[in-house]
């Protein structure tokens, strides 16, 4: 803006936010982690997100951000030990997270998981193969 504010919308979430939903919607998790570089670069009088407070200074809560981005994808890593199916990759995200499943959640956040999965495999952390008429993940 003019008045040198930049508004960030859904780029960062706050430390409460990603505290109390651990996962937060994700499409694209390498773009969004571009995004957060950008943002981190970003010089301004006044970011304003639309999920936390306004602030001078985002850098610590776009590290915040990031750095939950790699904790997610670390966990999912971790349960793909073994090759497993997508469902159950969810199931261990929710329990480990002690997020509870609804419609809504299992919608968001399984979305969100796809798009982990999705991110990892292109970049050669995760393979997938079908057995047995089953996608399953492992960890390379």
């Amino acid at each position: 803006m003019p008045d040198n504010v930049v508004f960030l919308a859904d780029c960062i979430s706050s430390r409460e936010t990603l505290d109390k939903y651990a996962v937060s919607f994700i499409y694209d998790v390498g773009a969004y982690l571009e995004t957060l570089d950008k943002v981190e670069q970003m010089e301004a009088a006044m970011f304003v997100p639309a999920h936390a407070d306004a602030s001078a200074d985002v850098k610590e809560l776009v590290c915040y951000n990031r750095d939950k981005v790699h904790e997610v994808a670390d966990r999912i890593l971790s349960i793909c030990g073994e090759p497993i199916c997508f469902e159950r990759i969810l199931q261990e995200v929710f329990k480990g997270y002690g997020l509870s499943m609804n419609f809504e959640q299992y919608v968001l956040v399984g979305s969100t998981v796809r798009s982990y999965l999705s991110w990892m495999k292109d970049t050669g952390r995760l393979s997938a193969e079908f057995q047995d008429s089953m996608l399953l993940w492992q960890r390379v």
